[in-house]
Formats: structure tokens, C-alpha cells, sequence
């Protein structure tokens, strides 16, 4: 049993579209999906550094659209997967690879969903940061303490923490017993109320396009169910920007489905990261260059028809 999963903003690294815009379908799909969302998506994979890429606005669209362009790489002319789940702004991908929405539309909400981020980001210095190892209720209270929320439980032992920079600083130098404290590079507060600005517009777009139920099990970060309902899933996709990720639930889902087999489309290595750690007994491949890609086809084949 297959699932494709489709990372979320921090996965980003300068350059990491070089390799798959050498190939002429992605390239194709790349440049499609640029004119969708109105960024040169194929400028930024492959020459902005990551300075740059850490900007919410440029950020999530190129993620989404590379998820959705190596999803059509990965599974062409293959027996589809029997599930897929995106982290965070990877849900959109998600969607629209489940055949909730269709690209443009996918392309559409992420960029309203960036650009309202990033104007909320703006708005007041906070961040994230990874707090990875530790007992996980001695965690959860050091983030209380600290004064900021848990944005995203991921499993395997991370959490990532979320809120103002002088409180992500003093959480670093106070960490958990056991725990160490990374600085993520995301330029603002996710899944916390500091995003409720960009909520508003997200929802009135939502309200505007064409919705389908999906056509794959996709999982929702909400709670980790699978969702039937195309509505509901977009729906939950807006309440997500001020909700914490439960990547941990959707990682134990995943489990009790009975699946063998996880695929993280590119940049991969966040979420196969993550997998190893908490889905034991499941073999995961990550995409991270086009060198990548023959690997991973064949380990689709094996797994969709397991």
C-alpha cells in the first residue's frame, strides 16, 4: 500500500529544481503552473538562494507546484497510490493530486494563502522552531512556558514550536531537558492566531471555486482521518492556517491503513525523515533530484500494487 506525501515551507534549498526542469514534462508542468500563480517559479528552483526562498510568498507556491509536477513525473502510466497527505501548505498539493482541485485553482489558493501569510508575517517578528527529542509533556509545557503554541506534532519526536522571536530565543536557551531547539527558516508564526488576517480572503476564494470530492484517500492535518467530502477537505484547509498540523495522527492513520510503502515528492527528505522515526516497518523514498525519479517508480509499482 502507497502513500505519496508532499512536504511543507522549510523543505525548500536553493537550486533544488535544477535537475527537474531538465526533464521536459516537468519542465512543461513548471511553467504552467508559474503562469497560474504568477511567479517565475522556474527563476526561483533553480537560481534565488535561500535567503529568498524563505519568503512565505514565493515560498508555498513553488512548493505546491513542484509536489504537483513531480507527482505527474512519479506516478505516469502507474497504478495510483492508495493514499496522499500533505504537511502544512503540502495539502494543497495534496488536493489537487486526490483530484479535489484542479491545478490552477490549487495554484490560486496558494498563492492568496502565501500572500496573506506573508503580509501577517510582516505584521510582527515571530517564528518556528523544532524542538526535537525530549518527553514529549515536558515539551509541551516548555513551549507553554516559553509563551508560544505547538504548531505542528509532528511524531518521531518533534514538535515545532511557533510565536513571537523573543520567545522562539528563549525557548532555545532554555530547552527541554533531552531536547534540542532548532530555528526553522520560515518567516512567520504558522498555525497560530498570528495568521488569523489571511484567513478571511482565503475563505471567501474558497467559497468561489470548483470543488470534488477526491478520487484518492487524503488525510487532513487536522486530525489525520481520511476526508470523502471535497468540500469539507477545503474547508479544513482554511481553518488549518490558524490550527496546529497533527502530522502524528496522520502518521498513525497511515499505519493502521496498512501501509508499506511512503514516497515524498520533492524537495523530499522532511517527511521520510519523520517517517523512519515514528512508522516502523515502513519503507520510504524521498525525491530529491531527477536521479531520483527511476527509483522511485519502481518503488510505486511495488508498493500501489502490494
Amino acid at each position: 500500500m502507497l502513500v505519496i506525501a508532499c512536504p511543507g515551507q522549510g523543505a525548500q534549498k536553493s537550486g533544488f529544481l535544477s535537475s527537474w526542469l531538465e526533464l521536459p514534462g516537468f519542465a512543461e508542468s513548471i511553467d504552467a503552473l508559474s503562469a497560474a500563480s504568477g511567479i517565475d517559479l522556474r527563476l526561483h528552483g533553480t537560481e534565488s538562494d535561500d535567503a529568498t526562498l524563505k519568503d512565505t510568498a514565493l515560498a508555498q507556491p513553488l512548493l505546491v507546484a513542484s509536489a504537483i509536477a513531480a507527482s505527474r513525473e512519479l506516478l505516469r502510466d502507474l497504478p495510483a497510490p492508495q493514499a496522499v497527505a500533505g504537511h502544512s501548505v503540502g495539502e494543497i498539493a495534496a488536493a489537487q493530486i486526490a483530484g479535489i482541485l484542479d491545478a490552477e485553482s490549487a495554484m490560486e489558493f496558494v498563492r492568496v494563502r502565501a500572500t496573506g501569510m506573508a503580509e501577517a508575517s510582516a505584521a510582527a517578528p515571530t517564528g518556528m522552531a523544532a524542538v526535537v527529542g525530549g518527553d514529549p509533556d515536558q515539551v509541551l509545557a516548555a513551549i507553554e512556558a516559553a509563551g508560544l503554541a505547538p504548531a505542528n506534532i509532528n511524531g518521531g519526536g518533534q514538535t515545532v514550536a511557533a510565536g513571537a522571536l523573543e520567545n522562539i530565543d528563549a525557548l532555545v536557551e532554555n530547552a527541554p531537558e533531552r531536547a534540542r531547539v532548532i530555528p526553522l527558516p520560515v518567516a512567520g508564526a504558522f498555525h497560530t492566531a498570528y495568521m488569523a488576517p489571511a484567513q478571511e480572503p482565503l475563505r471567501d476564494l474558497a467559497g468561489t471555486l470548483t470543488v470534488h470530492d477526491p478520487q484518492l484517500t487524503v488525510l487532513t492535518n487536522a486530525d489525520g482521518r481520511s476526508v470523502a467530502s471535497g468540500t469539507e477537505y477545503l474547508e479544513l484547509l482554511v481553518d488549518q492556517v490558524t490550527s496546529p498540523v497533527r502530522w502524528d495522527l496522520c502518521q498513525q492513520q497511515l499505519l493502521d491503513m496498512g501501509v508499506t510503502g511512503l514516497i515524498e515528492l520533492v524537495p523530499g527528505g522532511t517527511l521520510t525523515g519523520l517517517a523512519r522515526r515514528a512508522m516502523k516497518g515502513v519503507e520510504t523514498l524521498a525525491l530529491k533530484s531527477a536521479d531520483d525519479l527511476e527509483a522511485a517508480r519502481a518503488f510505486a509499482q511495488t508498493h500501489a500494487q502490494a
